[in-house]
């Protein structure tokens, strides 16, 4: 008797791994969504310079506009990278190997998933990028006044440099 709940509580358990589903199929309909409204960011701000540029207008700001817009759009494409790694993982660890992806005899496994670990490896690095692309878009937008502020935005360049650097060696055996 005890064997049985014992079995019937293990069947249970392991079936309840499915609801994980959940998180992997809102993760790509937000991926998706997100690759889009990037993808249209960047549409209208072709779209706009192409109009300036037919009519001969150079408004002030122009260079700065198109390139916070297309900065943006890169910022909402990383985190959509970042939902997608997230559903696969997710997949790959909690419910089953995607056959389509190791049948592929494409030696690119960026969406392979064998640990937690690895996941998160993959994702915290993809979110330092979209932190590295938010700040560069943030930097277009302030105005330097003082050569101390100088100071202080190529303290902060540096250390970007280093922490990316720095991220690069970690979790090299996982590539």
């Amino acid at each position: 008797m005890l064997h049985k709940l014992e079995e019937m509580f293990e069947w249970v358990i392991w079936r309840s791994r499915m609801v994980v589903l959940l998180a992997v199929v809102f993760g790509l309909m937000g991926s998706i969504i997100l690759f889009i409204v990037a993808s249209m960011d960047i549409y209208d701000v072709t779209k706009e310079t192409i109009s300036n540029i037919l009519h001969h207008v150079h408004p002030e700001g122009f260079h700065e506009k198109i390139v916070a817009g297309i900065i943006g759009a890169v910022d909402l494409y990383l985190i959509a990278v970042v939902l997608l790694i997230f559903a696969f993982g997710l997949y790959e660890l909690f419910i089953s190997e995607i056959d389509e992806a190791s049948n592929q005899s494409n030696k690119n496994k960026v969406l392979t998933i064998y640990s937690l670990d690895q996941l998160k490896d993959k994702i915290a690095k993809v979110i330092v990028m979209v932190l590295v692309v938010s700040f560069f878009q943030k930097v277009l937008h302030t105005s330097f006044t003082t050569p101390l502020e100088m100071l202080y935005f190529a303290v902060s360049i540096t250390a970007l440099a280093g922490g990316l650097f720095f991220l690069s060696k970690v979790g090299g055996g996982h590539h």
